[in-house]
């Protein structure tokens, strides 16, 4: 602050502002919004890869099995048609598992989800209409990774099947002390190496039971 003369009209100059930012060390970005915007990055891409898993489990066979076993099982005495029951049930669900694992959808210009089986020449719609035209791409060919899913499918429901002692009463009768042993630990094996192939495979079928695309 200067004074320019005594006639009582003082003229101030503005203090020089200092600089934060030295040339010597320039601004940097914020080094916790980097690190948080790359966590959430990870935690989105993980979360976007286990939501796949929907696809993969098979619930809707798993559920329909365990609503059906318990009429077939009846007060527990394992007669030959209860038996030949079981085995039809076990059949059809594994069958199930493996042959959802080949369908696949997608949205027509009306709006409306279309579901077909993959075959190694395209999609085979299920309703095949002149006025739809079923895409052509390559994902809609049939391929090794189809039966990887598809036997893993059926080989995760065998082992939480099996893990019921209405099926090992019935199935393997007079071993149920050897059958609690076993099924102890292999379907926590099979979940192990089947989600360690999952991840290596993923699905990205949006077929009969799943997800729409």
């Amino acid at each position: 602050m200067e004074p320019s003369d005594e006639t009582g009209i003082r003229i101030y100059t503005p203090s020089p502002q200092i600089n934060r930012h030295s040339p010597s060390q320039p601004a940097t970005p914020d080094g916790p919004k980097t690190l948080q915007k790359t966590l959430s990055k990870g935690v989105q891409k993980t979360l976007s890869k286990t939501s796949l898993l929907v696809n993969f489990l098979p619930t809707g066979t798993l559920l329909t099995f365990e609503m059906v076993l318990p009429s077939i099982y009846g007060t527990g005495r394992c007669s030959t048609v209860a038996t030949l029951m079981i085995d039809l049930l076990l059949a059809i669900c594994t069958f199930s598992c493996f042959f959802f694992h080949f369908t696949d959808s997608f949205h027509g210009p009306d709006g409306k989800i279309y579901y077909g089986f993959v075959t190694p020449s395209g999609l085979k719609v299920f309703k095949p209409t002149d006025t739809i035209e079923v895409p052509r791409d390559d994902r809609y060919r049939m391929g090794v990774t189809d039966f990887i899913h598809a036997l893993m499918s059926s080989t995760v429901f065998s082992a939480i099947a099996f893990s019921d002692h209405r099926v090992t009463d019935c199935l393997v009768p007079g071993h149920a002390k050897e059958m609690d042993e076993v099924m102890q630990s292999f379907p926590l094996m099979v979940g192990i190496v089947c989600s360690g192939l999952f991840l290596m495979f993923p699905n990205t079928r949006y077929g009969i039971g799943c997800l729409s695309a």
